[in-house]
């Protein structure tokens, strides 16, 4: 089994067409897989879909079928986690190795609680999505899997 952890850079690119979407596609296309994503994500990608409403580049009918196809997702495909007691606590120290946002840094700090569970538990190390440099390496350095999105246009 793959596991996977989605940032929101990498996330919507399921939703809206853009570098590495296909690529993107092709994973959920993928049987044997998991999607792990931060609930913060959830705001993070909604504010894309209405950053990209007020530019003019989705229309209101798009913007709302986005909308619906996230949040079914959101229930059906990912296994959100919550950012909370340990995520929040291992954030601080993600903050003062890297130089990072602190959202980005959330993100981080999922996905390698994630990774260490997944791991105590004898299941398929995960692999860190998204397309943002500067948290990839981040994420690589801390000892995860990572993968760019943007490297698959």
């Amino acid at each position: 089994m793959t596991n996977f952890y989605f940032d929101a850079s990498a996330l919507v690119k399921r939703y809206i067409n853009e570098a590495g979407s296909r690529w993107v596609w092709g994973l959920f296309d993928e049987r044997d897989a998991s999607f792990f994503v931060a609930h913060i994500a959830i705001v993070e990608v909604i504010g894309v879909f209405t950053r990209r409403m007020r530019e003019n580049v989705l229309t209101s009918r798009e913007y709302q079928e986005l909308l619906a196809a996230f949040r079914m997702h959101c229930v059906r495909d990912y296994r959100l986690i919550t950012a909370v007691g340990n995520v929040i606590d291992s954030t601080t120290y993600i903050l003062e190795r890297h130089p990072l946002r602190a959202l980005d840094a959330i993100h981080l700090s999922a996905a390698l609680i994630v990774n260490q569970q997944l791991r105590a538990s004898q299941l398929s190390p995960l692999v860190f999505l998204c397309a943002d440099d500067r948290l990839l390496a981040a994420a690589a350095s801390e000892g995860l899997a990572v993968d760019n999105p943007n490297d698959h246009a």
